[in-house]
C-alpha cells in the first residue's frame, strides 16, 4: 500500500464518506472487499449506527476491518475465531476508550447528530475537522497495527 492507512482514511472522511466507511474502506485487505463495497457495508454506520450517538463509527469500522481480516479463519473454525477475534477487539475498544475518555459518538462529539440542533453544533463547532478528524485516523491506524 503507497498511502499511508490513517491517510487515506482521513482523506475519504474530509471528501464525502462517513466515518465508518473511511476506515473500513481505508483497511482494505488485498483479498477482501472492494474499497467500493466496504463503502457500501459501512454506509449506516456513522454518527454512531445511523446518527444515533451510539459507538463511534470510525471504531465500528475498524472493528469491521479486523472481522473481516479474520474471515479465513472465522470460516474454519467460527468458535475459535470468535474468541481470538473478541480479545483484539476488546483491546482496541479499551485502547480507543483510553485515549479519548469514550466509545460513544454523542459523547465524544457533544452532539446529538440524528437531531437538526444537533448537526447544527457538529457544523457551528468544526467537530468534523478538530475531533472526528483524529477519531478515523486513529481507529484506521489500531485496525491496521499488526
Amino acid at each position: 500500500m503507497t498511502q499511508k492507512t490513517s491517510d487515506r482514511a482521513v482523506e475519504l472522511f474530509n471528501s464525502k464518506f462517513n466515518c465508518a466507511q473511511s476506515v473500513f474502506a481505508a483497511c482494505a485487505e488485498e483479498n477482501g472487499l472492494t474499497e467500493s463495497e466496504r463503502l457500501s457495508v459501512a454506509a449506516a454506520f456513522g454518527g454512531g449506527m445511523a446518527r444515533q450517538g451510539e459507538v463511534c463509527g470510525a471504531l465500528t469500522g475498524a472493528l469491521m476491518a479486523m472481522g473481516e481480516r479474520q474471515s479465513r479463519a472465522i470460516a474454519d473454525d467460527p468458535a475459535a475465531a470468535r474468541d481470538a477475534i473478541y480479545a483484539q477487539a476488546a483491546e482496541l475498544i479499551a485502547a480507543f476508550r483510553a485515549a479519548h475518555g469514550s466509545i460513544l459518538c454523542r459523547e465524544l462529539t457533544g452532539c446529538l447528530l440524528g437531531t437538526e440542533e444537533g448537526q447544527r453544533s457538529f457544523k457551528e463547532r468544526n467537530v468534523h475537522n478538530t475531533l472526528c478528524t483524529k477519531l478515523v485516523a486513529f481507529a484506521a491506524e489500531r485496525a491496521t497495527a499488526k
